[in-house]
């Protein structure tokens, strides 16, 4: 039996060197495993005929292995492959040509962690096992092994060329988080206050389909609400608010389908607000057009409930026009009023 099938492969032209029935019944592992590679080059590798495949330059007959890294080379343009095992370490060259050979089933691969080969591979592999139907005849620990057996990867990589594309696969479009962009008041680093909304916009045309999630954190660590709204317009863009509570450096963290926009995170300096004197109030003798005596002390009250934050100051002016004559303390009683004392030094119009 095993004579009738050597004989047919050498009518097909297949050139066995040193293999016989004998050597195969006789489990000769050496030389079983090098007919079986012959096998693979010959009818996985040099007599398909492949899509996207092309012609050596000089006319010559390009070697199993020139065929089919010149076939990758060509799925892959934007990378630079030249062999059948240290191109493939970090597996993001797997995710590249799965994605290629069906556009949708790694679209996010140029983003995966370098630093995570075997959850890489592990991805790449599934992906093509599922809906592509090709078999994991290497595992993804071995394939991004720096000591990996070439042959094992050729005879994985072989697999794709006639791959096709099951119905029903999860395909997703391309996304680039880098092109998403915030602007707006709420991500400057100066200018924003305390207790008031810090608005931004983020803008996600040409990041791709995906969910905005925004994350405040205050100086001490702790996380502070922000509300997202999807406008819905052309541009795909999301109003953004929060109310920062306290001062100091704030970090403003912005993801696009879990991962950070451009510049993101940002650093936001959160300032005192600015009080609003026209909503605040004083009253008392000490404010009364007549009635107050020289060198009799008087006083009012000022009134800042609804102001804002700020400080109360206050400044007299003596009848000849000086300011640093008549001094003012000012006792904080509580409940946003405070007492301001002052006792004139001379008679006419302070």
């Amino acid at each position: 039996n095993v004579s009738v099938a050597l004989e047919f492969l050498e009518k097909e032209n297949i050139k066995l060197v040193s293999i016989d029935s004998k050597a195969i019944v006789d489990g000769n592992l050496k030389l079983i495993l090098g007919l079986i590679w012959t096998l693979i080059l010959h009818y996985s590798i040099s007599m398909p005929m492949w899509d996207e495949e092309e012609e050596a330059d000089d006319g010559k007959q390009k070697t199993p292995k020139q065929r089919l890294l010149g076939w990758i080379q060509n799925k892959l343009p934007e990378l630079p492959i030249t062999n059948f095992n240290r191109d493939w370490q970090t597996g993001r060259a797997l995710g590249a040509l799965v994605d290629s050979c069906a556009p949708g089933l790694c679209p996010d691969w140029d983003q995966w962690d370098q630093t995570k080969p075997v959850d890489n591979a592990r991805e790449a592999m599934q992906q093509a096992d599922d809906w592509l139907g090709i078999p994991q005849v290497i595992t993804p620990e071995e394939i991004v092994d720096p000591n990996v057996d070439e042959h094992s990867v050729m005879t994985y990589l072989s697999q794709f060329p006639k791959a096709k594309l099951k119905p029903g696969a999860p395909l997703r479009p391309k996304l680039n988080p880098k092109k998403a962009r915030a602007y707006g008041p709420g991500v400057e680093p100066t200018g924003n206050v305390v207790m008031k909304k810090a608005e931004f916009t983020v803008e996600t045309i040409s990041a791709g389909m995906g969910e905005v999630l925004v994350y405040v954190e205050d100086p001490a660590g702790h996380r502070e609400e922000a509300k997202v709204t999807a406008n819905n317009d052309k541009n795909r863009t999301y109003s953004v608010f929060y109310v920062p509570k306290v001062t100091g450096m704030h970090k403003v963290t912005v993801l696009f389908a879990g991962q950070h926009i451009s510049k993101s995170p940002f650093e936001v300096e959160i300032g005192m607000a600015q009080g609003d004197s026209s909503k605040a109030t004083a009253q008392g003798p000490g404010l009364e057009p007549s009635g107050n005596i020289a060198n009799k002390t008087t006083y009012f009250d000022v009134y800042t409930a609804g102001a804002g934050v700020g400080e109360v100051e206050v400044v007299i002016t003596d009848p000849a026009g000086k300011k640093n004559t008549v001094t003012c303390s000012i006792e904080d009683k509580g409940n946003s009023s405070y007492r301001c004392t002052y006792k004139p030094t001379q008679e006419g119009q302070n």
